[in-house]
């Protein structure tokens, strides 16, 4: 199956990362629910699925952003990214380097960095041919565990000194992604706002709405 050709244009609004569950119904009804709603974006991410799990749910995920011409990220696993010919994948800082999966996934993917609150890891990125950057968490989150130490004005200093997407994480609502937004961010990440949500369509909506 092709891959859609992605224009970092398309990198912009809600950036929905899935929650480590093993119900994988439950997990694409949500998921569908909110790229019907227009999430711009999905990233996989389970990192405690078993070998057989992982590729299941990567690949029906797959197929549901193929449906709604949607890029699919997968965190972490870059052979399971060129194993499915997904539209790219995400590193973290004790992952491969943003150079090493470019080589093995080809120039056409999407390749995107954890850079915490350093835009010295953002500038090595932008450096390694990354086509965009995550910073935070901003806020404590209800899923990953880090230190919140991520103040809001890197996102401006950012904005000035690199030319790539920026993504923010952390504990996002609605509202807490709000400032930062307006400092110029191109996409919010979420997964409990979303997943845990009564309505998760409606959610994702309010995201969007951020960005117009």
């Amino acid at each position: 199956m092709n891959t859609i050709h992605h224009s970092d244009n398309q990198l912009r609004g809600l950036y929905l990362v899935t929650p480590n569950w093993d119900d994988t119904q439950r997990l694409l009804e949500v998921t569908e629910a909110a790229l019907a709603a227009g999430a711009g974006i999905l990233q996989y991410r389970h990192k405690s699925a078993q070998v057989e799990l992982r590729y299941a749910q990567a690949a029906a995920l797959q197929n549901l952003c193929r449906k709604y011409g949607v890029p699919f990220i997968i965190n972490d696993f870059v052979q399971l990214a060129a194993q499915l010919n997904a539209d790219g994948v995400h590193l973290g800082g004790s992952d491969i380097s943003v150079a090493q999966a470019r080589a093995i996934l080809g120039k056409n993917k999407i390749i995107g960095a954890s850079c915490y609150g350093d835009l010295g890891l953002a500038h090595l990125a932008q450096l390694q041919g990354a086509n965009y950057v995550a910073f935070g968490g901003f806020y404590p989150s209800q899923v990953k565990q880090y230190a919140v130490t991520t103040h809001p004005d890197i996102v401006s200093i950012a904005k000035k000194e690199i030319s790539l997407r920026q993504v923010v994480i952390g504990g996002m609502t609605v509202d807490l992604a709000r400032p930062l937004v307006a400092r110029g961010c191109d996409m919010v990440a979420a997964i409990s706002h979303v997943y845990l949500s009564d309505r998760p369509a409606d959610v994702v909506r309010d995201f969007i709405a951020l960005f117009q």
